[in-house]
């Protein structure tokens, strides 16, 4: 049997995304293993969703530390698990050298835009998406780089805007299709089939 990937994800909010993951991995559909769960939030309702299913959920105050010292505590909790990908789902902290140095390409971001438009955070990114009348939004999974939101783009997924969208409809709807390119792009990335070449990433037959 081939060796499970060893998945770490990184959370601040409810990691709703990270559920579809558990799903396919309890469902024997990804070799997969959820070894820890690190927020830098205490109350963040990722660390009971991963208590739920026996996930190591693991709280890390960045209080009064810079982001470096921050991420060194995180590679250290990392490197104990030897991690191969990292996934930040609904992760509100900049990423450091620090891990990008370590975990080049091995970092994963999900984000509820078609990059480069609307960057930015959670409900703010469909609030502006709404505002500005577009027929069109999507999702938007990409390697994380030095740069906010803006590293090489693995895979997107358009959705359509109704009329009657709300920021609450509008980020369930996204949220549905984030959930269908993460499952993607790990499937992808543990087949060895995603090749970065500077800005792009190409999909390998």
């Amino acid at each position: 049997m081939e060796k499970k990937l060893r998945i770490a994800v990184l959370a601040s909010t409810r990691g709703t995304d990270m559920q579809a993951i558990i799903n396919e991995i309890e469902a024997g559909r990804l070799n997969a293993e959820i070894v820890c769960v690190i927020s830098n939030k205490k109350d963040a309702y990722a660390l009971e969703r991963a208590k739920k299913h026996g996930i190591e959920a693991i709280f890390l105050d960045p209080k009064n530390k810079s982001p470096e010292e921050y991420d060194l505590e995180i590679l250290k909790e990392l490197e104990k698990r030897n991690v191969d990908l990292i996934l930040l789902i609904g992760y509100n902290r900049y990423v450091t050298k620090v891990l990008l140095d370590k975990y080049k390409y091995r970092i994963m971001n999900i984000h509820p835009s078609l990059l480069p438009a609307f960057p930015g955070w959670d409900k703010e990114v469909h609030k502006a998406v709404l505002e500005y009348g577009c027929k069109i939004t999507g999702c938007t999974l990409h390697f994380v780089d030095e740069n906010l939101d803006a590293g090489p783009i693995i895979l997107q997924k358009a959705v359509e805007v109704d009329d009657n969208d709300t920021v609450e409809t509008l980020k369930e709807k996204v949220q549905k299709a984030e959930q269908e390119i993460i499952i993607k792009g790990i499937k992808l990335f543990m087949e060895g089939k995603l090749k970065v070449e500077g800005r792009k990433v190409k999909i390998l037959s």
